[in-house]
Protein backbone atom coordinates (compact mmCIF):
# COMPACT_ATOMS: atom_id res chain seq x y z
CA UNK A 1 0.00 0.00 0.00
CA UNK A 2 1.18 3.53 -0.67
CA UNK A 3 2.06 5.24 2.58
CA UNK A 4 2.03 8.98 3.14
CA UNK A 5 4.45 9.08 6.09
CA UNK A 6 6.98 6.85 7.79
CA UNK A 7 10.35 7.36 9.46
CA UNK A 8 11.37 10.60 7.70
CA UNK A 9 9.58 9.95 4.42
CA UNK A 10 6.98 12.37 3.16
CA UNK A 11 5.76 9.88 0.56
CA UNK A 12 6.56 6.26 -0.27
CA UNK A 13 5.43 4.13 -3.20
CA UNK A 14 6.02 0.39 -3.07
CA UNK A 15 3.91 -0.46 -6.14
CA UNK A 16 0.81 -1.72 -4.36
CA UNK A 17 -1.23 0.25 -6.92
CA UNK A 18 0.42 -0.32 -10.33
CA UNK A 19 -2.33 1.64 -12.08
CA UNK A 20 -0.53 4.82 -10.92
CA UNK A 21 2.43 4.01 -13.19
CA UNK A 22 2.63 4.05 -16.98
CA UNK A 23 5.18 2.89 -19.53
CA UNK A 24 6.52 5.46 -22.02
CA UNK A 25 9.06 4.98 -24.80
CA UNK A 26 10.73 7.16 -27.39
CA UNK A 27 8.07 5.94 -29.86
CA UNK A 28 6.13 9.09 -28.89
CA UNK A 29 8.76 11.06 -30.85
CA UNK A 30 9.62 8.60 -33.62
CA UNK A 31 12.19 6.46 -31.82
CA UNK A 32 12.27 2.66 -32.03
CA UNK A 33 13.05 1.60 -28.45
CA UNK A 34 10.81 -1.18 -27.11
CA UNK A 35 10.00 -2.44 -23.66
CA UNK A 36 7.47 -2.93 -20.91
CA UNK A 37 6.78 -2.46 -17.22
CA UNK A 38 5.62 -5.49 -15.27
CA UNK A 39 4.49 -5.61 -11.68
CA UNK A 40 4.79 -8.79 -9.65
CA UNK A 41 4.97 -9.98 -6.08
CA UNK A 42 8.29 -11.53 -5.15
CA UNK A 43 8.83 -12.83 -1.62
CA UNK A 44 5.66 -11.02 -0.53
CA UNK A 45 6.72 -7.63 -1.90
CA UNK A 46 5.45 -5.77 -4.96
CA UNK A 47 8.17 -5.11 -7.52
CA UNK A 48 8.22 -2.94 -10.65
CA UNK A 49 10.30 -4.46 -13.47
CA UNK A 50 11.27 -2.29 -16.43
CA UNK A 51 12.80 -4.20 -19.35
CA UNK A 52 13.41 -3.68 -23.02
CA UNK A 53 15.77 -2.57 -25.73
CA UNK A 54 16.91 1.05 -25.79
CA UNK A 55 17.87 2.23 -29.28
CA UNK A 56 19.28 5.59 -30.32
CA UNK A 57 18.03 5.10 -33.90
CA UNK A 58 15.74 7.84 -35.27
CA UNK A 59 16.92 10.27 -32.56
CA UNK A 60 15.48 8.02 -29.87
CA UNK A 61 17.06 6.44 -26.86
CA UNK A 62 14.75 5.85 -23.88
CA UNK A 63 12.15 3.73 -22.15
CA UNK A 64 10.68 4.62 -18.79
CA UNK A 65 7.92 4.15 -16.29
CA UNK A 66 6.42 7.29 -14.82
CA UNK A 67 4.02 8.30 -12.07
CA UNK A 68 2.02 11.51 -11.80
CA UNK A 69 2.49 13.09 -8.35
CA UNK A 70 -0.58 15.35 -8.58
CA UNK A 71 -2.29 15.77 -5.23
CA UNK A 72 0.72 14.54 -3.22
CA UNK A 73 2.40 17.11 -1.00
CA UNK A 74 6.16 16.99 -1.45
CA UNK A 75 7.07 20.32 0.17
CA UNK A 76 10.23 19.81 2.24
CA UNK A 77 11.56 16.80 0.31
CA UNK A 78 15.37 16.75 0.22
CA UNK A 79 16.09 13.28 -1.15
CA UNK A 80 14.60 10.55 -3.27
CA UNK A 81 15.36 7.04 -2.06
CA UNK A 82 15.19 4.11 -4.46
CA UNK A 83 15.70 0.44 -3.67
CA UNK A 84 16.62 -1.33 -6.91
CA UNK A 85 18.68 -4.02 -8.61
CA UNK A 86 19.37 -4.95 -12.21
CA UNK A 87 21.91 -5.63 -14.89
CA UNK A 88 24.87 -3.45 -13.81
CA UNK A 89 23.76 -0.54 -16.01
CA UNK A 90 23.20 3.16 -15.39
CA UNK A 91 19.60 4.35 -15.05
CA UNK A 92 18.10 7.72 -14.29
CA UNK A 93 15.39 9.32 -12.21
CA UNK A 94 13.62 12.04 -14.17
CA UNK A 95 11.57 14.62 -12.33
CA UNK A 96 9.16 16.95 -14.05
CA UNK A 97 7.96 20.08 -12.29
CA UNK A 98 5.41 22.80 -12.86
CA UNK A 99 8.26 24.61 -14.68
CA UNK A 100 8.96 21.82 -17.19
CA UNK A 101 6.41 22.67 -19.84
CA UNK A 102 7.88 21.00 -22.95
CA UNK A 103 7.91 17.17 -23.20
CA UNK A 104 11.72 17.02 -23.42
CA UNK A 105 12.29 19.06 -20.24
CA UNK A 106 13.13 17.30 -16.97
CA UNK A 107 15.62 17.15 -14.14
CA UNK A 108 17.73 14.00 -13.88
CA UNK A 109 19.99 12.08 -11.52
CA UNK A 110 21.76 8.83 -12.43
CA UNK A 111 22.36 5.66 -10.43
CA UNK A 112 23.95 2.34 -11.39
CA UNK A 113 22.23 -0.86 -10.34
CA UNK A 114 23.96 -4.07 -9.34
CA UNK A 115 22.77 -7.67 -9.26
CA UNK A 116 21.60 -7.36 -5.62
CA UNK A 117 19.17 -4.84 -4.22
CA UNK A 118 20.79 -1.62 -3.11
CA UNK A 119 19.45 1.60 -1.61
CA UNK A 120 20.20 4.81 -3.53
CA UNK A 121 19.79 8.24 -1.91
CA UNK A 122 19.50 10.95 -4.58
CA UNK A 123 19.64 14.53 -3.22
CA UNK A 124 17.09 16.80 -4.94
CA UNK A 125 19.67 19.60 -5.08
CA UNK A 126 21.96 17.37 -7.23
CA UNK A 127 19.41 16.78 -10.01
CA UNK A 128 20.56 18.39 -13.26
CA UNK A 129 18.29 20.31 -15.58
CA UNK A 130 17.92 19.18 -19.19
CA UNK A 131 17.66 22.60 -20.79
CA UNK A 132 18.75 26.21 -20.61
CA UNK A 133 15.29 27.65 -19.99
CA UNK A 134 14.68 25.77 -16.74
CA UNK A 135 15.32 26.92 -13.19
CA UNK A 136 18.68 25.69 -11.91
CA UNK A 137 17.20 24.09 -8.81
CA UNK A 138 14.04 22.18 -8.00
CA UNK A 139 11.50 23.36 -5.47
CA UNK A 140 10.19 20.02 -4.21
CA UNK A 141 6.63 21.30 -3.82
CA UNK A 142 6.56 21.79 -7.63
CA UNK A 143 7.36 18.16 -8.54
CA UNK A 144 4.59 16.83 -10.77
CA UNK A 145 5.97 13.45 -11.89
CA UNK A 146 8.77 10.96 -11.35
CA UNK A 147 10.13 8.48 -13.88
CA UNK A 148 12.64 5.64 -13.79
CA UNK A 149 14.42 5.81 -17.14
CA UNK A 150 16.72 3.66 -19.26
CA UNK A 151 18.33 6.29 -21.45
CA UNK A 152 20.99 7.55 -23.77
CA UNK A 153 22.70 4.57 -25.39
CA UNK A 154 21.93 1.31 -27.17
CA UNK A 155 21.47 -1.38 -24.53
CA UNK A 156 19.18 -3.96 -22.99
CA UNK A 157 17.38 -2.51 -19.96
CA UNK A 158 16.55 -4.66 -16.96
CA UNK A 159 15.83 -2.99 -13.62
CA UNK A 160 13.76 -4.12 -10.64
CA UNK A 161 12.51 -1.46 -8.22
CA UNK A 162 11.12 -2.34 -4.77
CA UNK A 163 10.44 1.14 -3.48
CA UNK A 164 10.64 4.84 -4.21
CA UNK A 165 10.29 7.35 -1.39
CA UNK A 166 10.51 11.10 -1.04
CA UNK A 167 12.42 11.87 2.19
CA UNK A 168 12.98 14.91 4.34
Amino acid sequence: MNQKTFAGSLYKDNFQDPSQWKFISDNVMGGVSTGSIDFSIIEGQSIAHLSGNVSTENNGGFIQFRRNMKGITLDGVNNIKIIAKGNNEKYFVHLRTTGTILPWQYYQHSFTVEEKYKEFILPIKKFKKSGAFQASTINSKNIKSIGIVAYGKDYKAKIYVKEISFDE
